[in-house]
C-alpha cells in the first residue's frame, strides 16, 4: 500500500469552501533564509525526484518543499490553502468544477515564469504517464483543464469531487516547468526544478542536499540555509548511531520503536537528544481474504477480531510509539468512530469467539496463515504477527503461524489470491475520512481482498464525495465504519504516532509532525 503518502482534522465546511481559499504571502521575491543549515537522517528512500512518478513518503517530503501546488496545508492545519493559486473555488454547486486563480509574478528555481500553462500541463503530464508508482490514480476525477489565460486554471471533474481541493494540495499537485520536464515520460537524471521553498541541488543514493530558492514566493519564510538529507535505507542501527555521535542534527522515521521509547524516557541525564512526538494518521490492518476458504467465513473471521488483543500489541512490540486502532478511521480525522471496538470489545474474549465458531459448526482448531513482509512495513511486523499468532494460539481455537515474504513476491501473491491473512499498512494521502475509505473499499481498491459491498460503493461513497461540508459527511461515514466492522474484511491493528529525534539545538520540528503528514524543512532552525 502507499505511503503514504504517508494525521486533528479541521474539516472543510460548506463556508470555507465557498470561498476557498483565497490569500496572499510575500511576494518581494525575498526568501533567502535565514540560520544555519540542518543535517536530517531518514531511513525511506526517495524513490523519485519526479512527481509524475513518486508515490512514497521519502519522495513526497521531496516534493513538498521544492514544489509548489496550488494550495498546501498550512502548519497545524488540514484545510486547503492558497500557495501558488490566490484563490480557488468550486463553481456550479455540484464540486465537479474547480477554478484557481494564480498569484502574480511567480517562478520556478531557474528563473523561467509559472503560469496556468504549467499547471495544466502537470496535470496532465502525471495522467498521461500514468506511472504505476506515481500518483495519477488521485486525479482520475479529471475530465479536462482549460486554461483561459495566463492566471486562470479551470478543473472539469468526471463526478463531483469535494475532496479535489485536498488531493491536489499533495505532493500529487506538484507543479513543473513545462520546458523541462518531457510530456509523455519521466526525468530520470535524478534533478527537480519547481517552485517551491527549496533547490534540489544533489541527489544521490546516500545523500540529498537543498538550498533555499531564492525565487520563491509563497508565505513560507525559510528558518535555514539548507537541508542535508542522509539516506539510510533501513538501517535502523545506522540512523540511531549518527543521531547519538552528531553526525546528523535529527531523524525522522527509520528508528526502531525500542529505540525511540527508550529515548524519550531516558532519565540518564544526558541532554543531547531530545524526542518529538506529533499527530500521525498512519496505519495498520491485517486484511481478509474474502474468498479463502477459512477467513472467507465470516465466523472465523470474528473469532479473530474477538481474541485480537491491540493494547498488548502496541505494548510489546512498537513500545507504546502506535496506538491501538478501532475504526478504518483515525483517532483526529473528522468522521471517526469506533465500531470495531462497541461489537469485539477492547481485550480478548475467548468465550465469545469460541461462541460464534461453535453456532456456525465450527469444530476443532482453525489453521491460519498469517503473511508478513517486514521489507515494505518495517522489521516489526513479522514480530507483530507472531503475537497475534500466539494469542490466536493461546485461546486453543486456532492454530496459527506466520510465513515472512519479499515484498515483490508479497504483493505479487496477494494478486493471485494465495493468501488468506496479511497485512496492510498506509500513509494518508491527505487528511480526510476519504482517504481512509475510498481507497480500501471503492472500485478497483487496493486491498484486493475480493470485497465489495454494493451500498458502500453504489451509495455511501458517492454522497461523501459529494459533500463540500465535510462535516456532512459524517453520517455517511459513520455507517460505512459500522458496515465495514460488522463484516470485517479487515480487522484494524493500530494507528502510528509521529517522532522526530533530535539534537537539543534544533527546533521547529513539531511543525514536520501534523495531522497534515507534510515535512516542512523551512519551519526547522539549528542553534
Amino acid at each position: 500500500m502507499n505511503r503514504r503518502n504517508q494525521w486533528l482534522a479541521a474539516p472543510l465546511g460548506a463556508a470555507t469552501a465557498a470561498a476557498l481559499l483565497s490569500g496572499c504571502g510575500s511576494t518581494d521575491g525575498s526568501n533567502a533564509g535565514s540560520g544555519k543549515g540542518v543535517v536530517m537522517g531518514i531511513s525511506d528512500k526517495v524513490k523519485s525526484t519526479d512527481p509524475a512518478s513518486g508515490y512514497d513518503p521519502g519522495s513526497w517530503l521531496l516534493f513538498n518543499n521544492v514544489f509548489q501546488s496550488l494550495l498546501s496545508f498550512p502548519k497545524g492545519g488540514t484545510t486547503p490553502e492558497p500557495d501558488a493559486a490566490q484563490s480557488c473555488a468550486f463553481e456550479g454547486g455540484d464540486s465537479k468544477l474547480f477554478k484557481c486563480t494564480l498569484k502574480k509574478d511567480l517562478k520556478f528555481s531557474n528563473g523561467h515564469e509559472l503560469t496556468s500553462k504549467d499547471v495544466k500541463y502537470s496535470f496532465e503530464r502525471t495522467l498521461k504517464i500514468n506511472d504505476e508508482n506515481g500518483p495519477a490514480v488521485m486525479l482520475s476525477s479529471i475530465a479536462g483543464i482549460d486554461a483561459p489565460d495566463e492566471q486562470t486554471v479551470v478543473f472539469r471533474l468526471k463526478a463531483s469531487d469535494a475532496t479535489f481541493p485536498s488531493k491536489i494540495a499533495s505532493g500529487a499537485g506538484s507543479i513543473v516547468d513545462h520546458r523541462e520536464y518531457p510530456a509523455d515520460k519521466l526525468r530520470t537524471d535524478n534533478k527537480a526544478v519547481g517552485s517551491g521553498v527549496y533547490k534540489l541541488d544533489s541527489f544521490s543514493e546516500k545523500s540529498a542536499t537543498f538550498s533555499v530558492n531564492e525565487s520563491y514566493t509563497g508565505k513560507a519564510k525559510a528558518k535555514n540555509t539548507g537541508v542535508t538529507l542522509k539516506f539510510f535505507n533501513g538501517d535502523q542501527a545506522g540512523l540511531k548511531t549518527v543521531l547519538e555521535s552528531g553526525d546528523v542534527d535529527f531523524a525522522f522515521r527509520g528508528l526502531a520503536a525500542k529505540d525511540i521509547a527508550a529515548l524519550a524516557s531516558s532519565k540518564t541525564g544526558d541532554d543531547k537528544v531530545d524526542v518529538v512526538q506529533g499527530t500521525g494518521a498512519e496505519v495498520e490492518h491485517m486484511v481478509f481474504n474474502m474468498n479463502d476458504p477459512v477467513v472467507g467465513k465470516l465466523p472465523v473471521r470474528k473469532a479473530i477480531a474477538y481474541l485480537v488483543d491491540r493494547e498488548a500489541l502496541v505494548k510489546d512490540v512498537y513500545a507504546g510509539t502506535a496506538t491501538a486502532l478501532y475504526s478504518i478511521v483515525p483517532t483526529g480525522i473528522a468522521g471517526h468512530t469506533t465500531p470495531f471496538f462497541d461489537r469485539y470489545g477492547g481485550s480478548p474474549q475467548p468465550e465469545k469467539a469460541k461462541a460464534v465458531l461453535k453456532a456456525a459448526n465450527i469444530n476443532g482448531k482453525v489453521k491460519v496463515t498469517l503473511y508478513s513482509t517486514p521489507s515494505r512495513y518495517g522489521p516489526s511486523t513479522d514480530q507483530q504477527f507472531e503475537v497475534i499468532a500466539k494469542q490466536l494460539n493461546d485461546s486453543g481455537l486456532f492454530e496459527a503461524d506466520v510465513k515472512s515474504v519479499e515484498y515483490e513476491q508479497y504483493e505479487k501473491d496477494i494478486q493471485a489470491g494465495k493468501y488468506g491473512i496479511y497485512v496492510k499498512g498506509w500513509v494518508p494521502d491527505y487528511p480526510d475520512a476519504d482517504n481512509f475509505t475510498q481507497p480500501f473499499f471503492g472500485p478497483g481498491n487496493v486491498l484486493n481482498n475480493n470485497y465489495d459491498n454494493k451500498e458502500i460503493t453504489g451509495t455511501i461513497i458517492p454522497s461523501t464525495s459529494a459533500k463540500s461540508d465535510r462535516t456532512a459527511a459524517n453520517t455517511d461515514y459513520n455507517r460505512l465504519q459500522d458496515i465495514v466492522a460488522d463484516e470485517l474484511p479487515l480487522l484494524p491493528l493500530w494507528q502510528g504516532k509521529q517522532y522526530a529525534v533530535t539534537r537539543q539545538n534544533v527546533n521547529g520540528l513539531q511543525w514536520s509532525l501534523d495531522a497534515s503528514t507534510v515535512f516542512r524543512f523551512w519551519e526547522i532552525s539549528k542553534g
